[in-house]
């Protein structure tokens, strides 16, 4: 029994790690045809409804006043700031560079937990830490990143020359780790409410995407309703923002080796560095590859037992 439920566990996580690897690829393609605010809208309507038709069925939607107001807080940190910053980071970067530096998100999420749950780091964390933000450092290389219209080069056409690389885009740099900062944040505070995660998770979607609405009407306006779009929200709503989680903490609650599991997830990024070659036509630079082989190894270290799981507050 336990060797089934092993090998369930092991197939929903990879089913998971498959999904999130399409993230990146996704939002870049999406930003193509979409303002960010316009691509965050419709993503969080198809995540609001499915967070409300779930919460709905198990019968976990009602919240006390005071729950639903740290549910408006946590809405306008995730998916409202959450998401503005991170797409406005991918709008300004290539994907092999937003992807790698986003992912930085669990080590801020470690140093957090000590002022936030009192979970003071120990000195493997920190190390993990440093080490992953020297991968930050590969990343950012001092030689910038390939002009756009590089990025797809064919085998038969010129090899750039070092006029073509421009310096890497310092907004969309403090964009994409200032993301880090807010979805960590966000999980930590969820985690101390201590209140249910799927009914916090519908409210807190809920008013998010009201703000998002708001702001996408005083800006660009509203996206088209186009078949375009609706795939594109779908998309975003569905494998980045909800089936994905739900997945994931279905494999942490079958499996009794949480730690082997929880390691899966690192085939994602490599996966999505696959993905961003193959679909967007980006040509993987030597230095994002080793700087995301760098995080990865600092993720491994900073990884804990006792250090929270989005997953696993659902």
């Amino acid at each position: 029994m336990i060797v089934g439920s092993e090998r369930r566990a092991t197939l929903l996580a990879l089913l998971t790690v498959a999904l999130w690897s399409t993230v990146a690829t996704g939002f870049k393609l999406g930003l193509q045809v979409l303002h960010p605010l316009q691509l965050l809208l419709a993503g969080a309507l198809v995540s609001t409804a499915f967070f409300w038709a779930l919460a709905w069925r198990r019968r976990r939607w009602r919240l006390s006043w005071r729950e639903t107001r740290l549910a408006a807080l946590l809405g306008l940190m995730n998916p409202f700031a959450y998401y503005v910053v991170l797409f406005a980071a991918y709008d300004r970067l290539p994907a092999q560079i937003a992807q790698p530096l986003n992912y930085t998100w669990a080590m801020a999420l470690a140093l957090l937990a000590w002022p936030i749950l009192g979970q003071r780091p120990s000195w493997r964390t920190l190390a993990g830490v440093v080490l992953g933000y020297v991968g930050v450092l590969v990343v950012l290389r001092p030689g910038g990143f390939l002009r756009p219209a590089l990025l797809g080069l064919g085998a038969n056409e010129t090899a750039a020359s070092p006029t073509d690389f421009m310096p890497m885009d310092p907004i969309g740099v403090g964009l994409a780790l200032s993301s880090t900062l807010i979805w960590a944040t966000y999980w930590l505070m969820q985690v101390r409410s201590k209140t249910d995660g799927l009914g916090l998770m519908a409210w807190s979607f809920l008013f998010g995407t009201a703000a998002t609405a708001v702001l996408c009407a005083l800006g660009p306006g509203w996206p088209p309703w186009t078949g375009a779009t609706l795939a594109f929200g779908a998309w975003v709503g569905l494998v980045e923002m909800g089936v994905a989680f739900l997945l994931w903490r279905q494999a942490l609650a079958l499996t009794q080796n949480a730690a082997r599991i929880g390691q899966l997830i690192y085939l994602s990024p490599l996966l999505s560095f696959v993905l961003i070659a193959s679909v967007l036509g980006e040509r993987i630079h030597p230095a994002s590859a080793l700087g995301l082989l760098i995080i990865i190894g600092g993720l491994l270290l900073t990884n804990r037992p006792n250090t929270p799981s989005p997953a696993k507050e659902l």
